[in-house]
Formats: C-alpha cells, structure tokens, sequence
C-alpha cells in the first residue's frame, strides 16, 4: 500500500483537500475515515437508542466524500455491519468496507478475544453474510489471543485471502514484532489499526514501522474518547490554545496532528450524529505549522 499526496476527484467536504489519499491497492481512500462503532448501543451492545439517526449518519458520512467505513463483527455485536448494509448498499464503488474478526461479546463493555482460526472463519463468513458482500474489501485480525499462536491467526487471514474472500489484510492492537511477523506471513499487510491520540501515544514505534513500509496506520479513538471539543481541549491544553489561534475545534487540530506524522495514516474518527462529521473532516485541510506541531508533539 503507497499514500499518495495527489488526490483524484473528490466530493463535499473532502474534495480537493490537502490530506490526499491513500492508496488501498487499487483504490485510493481519502485519510479521514469513519469509526462505526459507536453507531451501536450503549456499552457497544445492542441496538443503538436511534436507530433513524444511526443510519443518517452513515449515509451523511457517504455523502460528505468518506469512502473508507471501519467496523468489526463484535460491535453489538453484528449491529454495526448490519446498519452498514441497510444504510449502504448497494454500496458506491470507491467504498471501501472495512471489519474485523477475533473478539467475542460476552456483555457490554466485555471484550474477549478468540484467535482460533475456525473461530476466524466463522467470524469472516458472518461478516460476509451482514456486509452484503462477496469480498470483504479489508479483514482485520482484531486483537492478540494469547491462548493461540499469533501466526495461526494471522495465517488464517492469508488463507481467507488466497480462498478470495478477502482483497486485503490487516491487524490490529499490534506491536512491533506482530507487524513483522504479519509482513511475513502475508501476501501484503495492509494495515495495522491500533490506538492513537493525544493521550495515548505508546503507538509511535508501530506508527513508525508501517511508514516505513508503506502501511497505512490507523488509528482508532483518535480524540481519546473524549471527541466533545470541550473535554478534549480541557484535557490537552497545547491542542485548545493551537486550536483557538486557528479558529478551529481541538477535534480538528487533533486530528490535522495525527494526519501530520505520516503519510500512511489514515485517523477514522466515529460519530453518533449526523452534524459532527463534517467538523472532523474539515481537518484534513488544516495545515499546522513546524512550531505547532513539535508543541502539540511534546505535549
């Protein structure tokens, strides 16, 4: 996978930004995704309390030139991919769907992972069955099972690949030797998604990796749970002072931040409203400055 400073016709709020794209094989994704996890109820469990406003905000999202949509199996779980498809497809042909498989849900806020790799199938052909899907576009290994070795799960993916019913792979919660290891076994690791923000900066090695080989990085929670610009700007003062000098929200500051470390990363910031999304997209054309961003890097 290659980033790409040249972006190809976009559309809304995403077109012609200074962000670029980013190349997925052969299709470019523009660097700001979308986060559906929070699309479910609370707890990450069951239906979300709208079920009307969950699906305006995947389409508003569509609509406002996001084509890369990040979800797993285990929001809900199954809730997530499920209003997916009903609020997507038919799905436009630059979207790129991506999910994930090895955690179950015992209750809310209960993530346990499973690595097995008939677990993995089981999970795949689930996803394929939600998504409406002949391929998955990205299949993602969500997190480590420490009762399974790491390769059998992750060389369940490169079968699943090779068998065509995913395009592309990815791992998640990863660290360096994982992403090593994952390059090795696959026939091309696409992504590693781990988390990444303000407050939680233990990613840097990994961020560092997949830049140098041309991985995208994904950073999931990328405002640090704390997407409100209030909370986020009380808790991470350098972001609220550079944000206000801008006339911008800390969200977008943070994000134009994380935009800035690499080319390959790709934030996918989530949403439970429609009118939230574009304040986070407007960061793909803020530009910081050499000065604010060794501030905001050492803060």
């Amino acid at each position: 996978m290659t980033p790409s400073t040249s972006s190809p016709r976009l559309t809304n709020a995403l077109e012609d930004t200074t962000a670029g794209t980013f190349q997925f094989g052969e299709r470019p994704v523009r660097r700001l995704g979308f986060g559906a996890m929070r699309i479910t109820g609370a707890g990450i469990w069951g239906p979300p309390e709208d079920h009307d406003e969950a699906i305006a905000v995947l389409r508003r999202a569509v609509e406002l030139g996001i084509n890369l949509i990040d979800t797993a199996n285990s929001y809900g779980p199954e809730v997530s991919e499920n209003l997916i498809a009903q609020a997507l497809h038919p799905y436009p042909d630059d979207l790129v769907i991506a999910t994930k498989g090895g955690l179950v849900r015992p209750g809310p806020n209960v993530w346990d992972p499973n690595g097995r790799p008939e677990h993995l199938r089981e999970e795949c052909e689930g996803s394929l069955r939600r998504l409406k899907l002949e391929r998955i576009d990205l299949y993602q290994f969500h997190r480590p099972d420490p009762a399974v070795p790491y390769e059998d799960s992750v060389g369940t993916l490169k079968e699943l690949q090779d068998e065509g019913k995913v395009q592309l792979t990815g791992i998640s919660n990863a660290d360096v030797g994982q992403i090593r290891m994952s390059i090795e076994i696959l026939n091309q690791l696409a992504s590693v998604q781990n988390e990444f923000s303000p407050g939680f900066r233990s990613s840097e090695d990994e961020l560092q990796l997949c830049a140098e080989h041309g991985i995208a990085f994904l950073p999931w929670s990328p405002l640090g749970g704390i997407g409100r610009a209030g909370k986020l700007g009380a808790r991470h003062r350098e972001f609220d002072e550079v944000a206000r000098a801008h006339g911008v929200s800390p969200q977008q500051v943070t994000l134009a931040w994380e935009l800035a470390q690499a080319p390959v990363v790709v934030p996918i910031p989530g949403a439970t409203r429609p009118e939230t999304i574009l304040d986070s997209l407007r960061a793909a054309d803020l530009e910081l400055t050499a000065d604010e961003l060794a501030r905001l890097d050492g803060g």
